[in-house]
């Protein structure tokens, strides 16, 4: 299933990962866990947030994905299913069927 992972970086951890060398370290690690069809970097509610749209195989996969963005940057995290619009049009369809 396609969603999308929005974390907000704790601004204190992720300045001590910035400057140690850690945060380009992690992100990568989890680009190549993750392997998103996108993937975001930018500020948001004031602090740093990163979001990666991927295909998640199986829900058992959430704690793999999200612990280490917990313990090591202090982040909050959501993840929602989402759709492109190739996705929506499919769905819709189905809507109109049914």
């Amino acid at each position: 299933m396609r969603v999308m992972l929005r974390a907000h970086l704790d601004t204190q951890i992720s300045n001590e990962a910035l400057k140690s060398g850690a945060l380009p370290k992690i992100m990568q690690s989890m680009a190549e866990r993750l392997k998103p069809e996108a993937a975001y970097f930018g500020p948001s509610e004031g602090g740093r947030c990163c979001t990666f749209v991927f295909d998640m195989q199986d829900s058992s996969l959430l704690p793999t994905i999200a612990e280490p963005l917990f313990e090591e940057l202090g982040a909050k995290i959501e993840i929602q299913p989402v759709m492109n619009s190739e996705d929506l049009r499919k769905g819709l369809a189905a809507l109109q069927q049914g």
